[in-house]
Parts: structure tokens; sequence; C-alpha cells
């Protein structure tokens, strides 16, 4: 399915309600044509909602619910046993729901076949998860469905040979696969399971994740999970981005691309690119342009810019930190503008306070006046373009506003340029007790006014003390090689620090002496 670009909808993952009973209905429908499986009543779901509601999300996006998913609680001495569909979970019911619990059921995911592809089960399984960790649960379990089975046994001679070629990677599964990769382990199989299911021949696979915040017992081994994270955690990655001549606006787009794709595969939940990386198209001139010219020729790009990286947001269930682009506004002004794209289809904007002598001369561009924390699904955030992170008044006042993360997309020519960009970064982690991630440039733009040269090494920067990395930096890269720099952060470590640690900076501001003031325009 494609979004497109005029389409301002957003996609949504929520608890579902009953008044959400007919569209879950005629989802589930579109879900399993062909399949032979029969959809839910109106009384199984009502039964499913009212007996734990917070279990049971729908993805939806506009008015139109576009993917369910329903869970329950369950004793780990029933839900590890074998077991069909129609028994634990009490016909369709959820009436086997335990509120002493301490496994999640998985009970349903479906998505709109017109959907897929914008990885709304993953955003599914991700909701799965954090209830499981939010309520202290030991895992979650269910019997996953094998749709290709029948197809399969063709070519082996059992339902096990299959299943083992598939946990080996030899084999793709459509559901198995995608379980595998979001760290279930396969812990047997069930026959029989949901004999309706022609499809996957009336076999589960009876999966397993295990909360890694629970405490380890020896119900079963566990396996090493290399590459799993703590649900707590935000997985950042910044791109350092290679300027190079293109031909034509798609190969540039299909650049960024790339680079939201490799992001996404790795789980990242923001993929953050430098300043000014959209001056690339200005190389498909034949000759340098004119300051005047080159704007004039950048503000066209505007729209399509916005639409390309909104729209890889929500297929690639990412949010993008869009670099910069200088925007012609309304009022004739100039200013140098992020697109924060979320990856519920929101779009942001930030734009920058301070533009350098450079930009003033060469573009002139103009200051904005507004700066406000953003608020995403990994908690509030802020944006501070490449010399605004040299004036701490500015993150001061995005950490005021509850900003755990502050992202400093930035375009420096050589490297006296970047380390104040970088000495600063790190100095705004330690003042505010924050996580700042700097995304640069690097390669060289003939015949491109002010970018023709660049210097960068990206990172991700926390706080000093005892939580973080000894350095105060989680992640860095090598200096002007394109590449892309992954950390986790915690945020509970961030919560650790400023309360608990060693130096506490936030709670020890002296506000009988100082305040930062931001006068509204």
């Amino acid at each position: 399915m494609s979004i497109k670009p005029d389409n301002v909808a957003k996609l949504l993952v929520r608890n579902a309600t009953p008044k959400d009973i007919p569209a879950i209905r005629d989802l589930f429908q579109r879900a399993y044509a062909g399949s032979g499986v029969s959809s839910y009543t109106s009384a199984m779901l009502r039964g499913q909602i009212n007996k734990f509601p917070e279990g049971q999300f729908i993805a939806e996006y506009g008015e139109r619910i576009i993917g369910f998913c329903s869970s329950f609680l369950i004793g780990g001495e029933v839900a590890l046993q074998p077991h069909d569909w129609t028994w634990i979970t009490g016909g369709g019911f959820a009436g086997r729901h335990d509120p002493d619990g301490d496994y999640l059921y998985g009970m349903e995911v479906c998505v709109d076949p017109e959907f897929r592809g914008l990885r709304i089960g993953q955003r599914l399984y991700d909701e799965r998860k954090k209830l499981a960790q939010s309520w202290a649960l030991k895992g979650i379990v269910y019997g996953g469905r094998l749709p290709t089975l029948a197809e399969a046994l063709k070519r082996y001679d059992s339902v096990e040979a299959y299943v083992e070629q598939v946990k080996a990677g030899l084999e793709k599964d459509p559901v198995l696969t995608f379980q595998l990769r979001n760290d279930f382990r396969v812990i047997g199989l069930l026959p029989g399971y949901w004999p309706e299911d022609s499809q996957s021949m009336g076999y589960g696979v009876h999966l397993l994740w295990r909360n890694p915040q629970a405490p380890d017992e020896q119900e079963e081994a566990r396996a090493k999970n290399y590459g799993g994270r703590l649900m707590d955690t935000v997985r950042v990655a910044t791109v350092q981005y290679q300027q190079r001549r293109v031909t034509s606006f798609d190969e540039f787009v299909d650049m960024l691309r790339y680079f939201v794709d490799v992001t996404a595969d790795y789980r990242a939940d923001f993929c953050v690119f430098p300043e000014l990386f959209s001056l690339q198209l200005l190389s498909m001139e034949d000759q340098e342009l004119s300051p005047s010219e080159a704007i004039e020729a950048l503000t066209r790009y505007t729209t399509p810019i916005k639409d390309a990286l909104r729209d890889m947001a929500v297929r690639y269930n990412i949010n993008i930190i869009g670099g910069s682009h200088p925007t012609k506004m309304p009022n004739g002004r100039v200013e140098n503008i992020c697109y924060i794209c979320l990856r519920d289809g929101e779009v942001h904007e930030q734009a920058k306070i301070h533009p350098t002598p450079n930009e003033v001369y060469w573009w002139n561009i103009q200051g904005g006046h507004e700066l406000a924390a953003i608020n995403t699904d990994c908690g509030p955030i802020g944006v501070l373009i490449c010399y605004d992170a040299e004036f701490p008044e500015l993150a001061r006042y995005l950490a005021d506003q509850g900003a755990n993360i502050i992202f400093v997309p930035f375009c420096t020519d050589e490297r006296q340029s970047y380390l104040r960009v970088r000495y600063c970064g790190q100095a705004r982690a330690v003042e505010n007790q924050c996580y700042v991630v700097l995304s640069g440039n690097c390669g060289n733009l003939p015949n491109v006014a002010n970018m023709d040269i660049q210097y960068a090494q990206s990172c991700i920067l926390t706080p000093c003390d005892f939580p973080f990395a000894r350095d105060g930096i989680a992640a860095d890269t090598t200096p002007n090689v394109e590449t892309v720099a992954f950390a986790d952060l915690r945020l509970e470590a961030l919560r650790e620090a400023r309360y608990s640690g060693t130096v506490q900076n936030l709670k020890d501001r002296r506000h009988d002496l100082y305040t930062t003031v931001w006068r509204d325009q």
C-alpha cells in the first residue's frame, strides 16, 4: 500500500474498544480470505475486550482499522504445555484469561492485505512486548501459523524438517520467519492446534519470547539473544552521509531510502540525516548557480522531500530526523528547516535559530523563532541544527520541556568547525543529563557554493557518569567515511543519573539565581 503524500491521516496503534468490533470483523475477513478460517463473532471480540482491554490493540490509519492484535494473561503451567487453540482461548472468548497470570498469550494478529509492507505486524508485536514488560510478565507464548506448510510438505518429509529449515534460515516462511526475527523461539509443534486453518494443515508452532527483564527461571534453558534489546531502550542510528553528484531527484531519494531501509532492518527507532543534505540536489545543475538561483532551485524540492521522508517513516516504521533543507517561507524569508517525520505519519518542523555567517552570506538564511520539544513514541526529543548546539540556552530550554534526546544534524567544512559542534554537543549532554546525537556530511560537492568540502565524525554522546559509557560516547564513526553508527540509549539511565547520579546538574540548578526565559514573538 502506498501512502499518498497529500494524505495527512495518521497511523496509530491504540487499545481496541467495543465500538471497533464491526471494523475488526471486517478486517479479519479480509486478512483470512481463502484460508477457510472463520471470523470472530461480535460476542467473542466483546469477551476479549471486556476481560482484558489492555491486551487488545488495533492499528488505525485515518478512520480505517488495518491491524488487530488480541492477547490475554495466563499462567506458565498452562501456556507452556501442549494445547490447541480452542482449549487455550476458551473458544475464542479469552475464557482462560487469568488476572494473576505470569505470561501473555498471543491469541491473534492480523493485518489488512492492502497495507502489508508498512510493518503493521511489527508495530503490534512491539506493543505486546511493551505490555509484557510494563506488567513485569515472564514472557509471551502462542501458537504461530505455518501458512505455506501444505506447499512445503511436497518438498519435505515432515513438518519438523520444514520448521528446522526455517529456523536455520534456509527456508522463509511468511509468518514463522517474521516471528523468529522478533526474538521468539520454537519450543515445540502443536498438531491439531487450529483444524480450520487448512493452509497450516491444522498445525501451530509453539513459540516463546522471554522478557529479558524478568528473572531467569529453569522452566527452559534460555537461548542467547544476540541483537536483542530491552524495551526501555531507544535505538538510534546516525547516518554519516556522503555528498556526491546525483543526476535526478529520484536518485537522491533512492540514496536516502537505502539508509532508512538499513537502519529499519536493525530495528532502529530513529534514523538521523545531516544538515543541508539536500544541497546535493544542486549537483544536478551543469554550472554553479548564484545564491538566489540555488535557493530558488531548492525551494522546488521542499514538498517532494517532505513527502518522501514521511512516506519512508511510515513504510519502514522508523522516526526520521530529516537533516535540514533551506526553505523559502510564505513571507519570502529563507529558513534552514529540519523536517522530523514520525512513523505514525506526523511531520514536525524545526528551524535553525542561529544561521552561521556563511549561511547568511551565501543564501541570506534567517533564524527561526520557535524551539519546541517534540513528542514521539520514544518520549520527547529536541532538534538543534549545527550552530544552535553551541548556544547552551537552547538545549536547556529543550531539557526543561522534557527532551531526553537532542538531535544535532550538522554540516562542517573542516576539523576546527566540526570540533566546535562536537565539544558543545558533549557539554550539552553533561549539562542537561541527556543524550545528544550528531549526524554530519562527508565527501565533496564541486560547483555547489558553501558545500565544496566536508568534515564529519558523527557520534552518539551521553552524560558522563557510571550508568553510561566510560568516555561519554555511546557510538562513534571514522572521520569522513560514509557509514552508520548505532547505539541503544536507556532512558532509565537518564532518570538514574538525574536523581541519584554522582552529580545532578538538572536537580541542583539555582533557580533562585537564574533561569532561561523564552521571549515569545
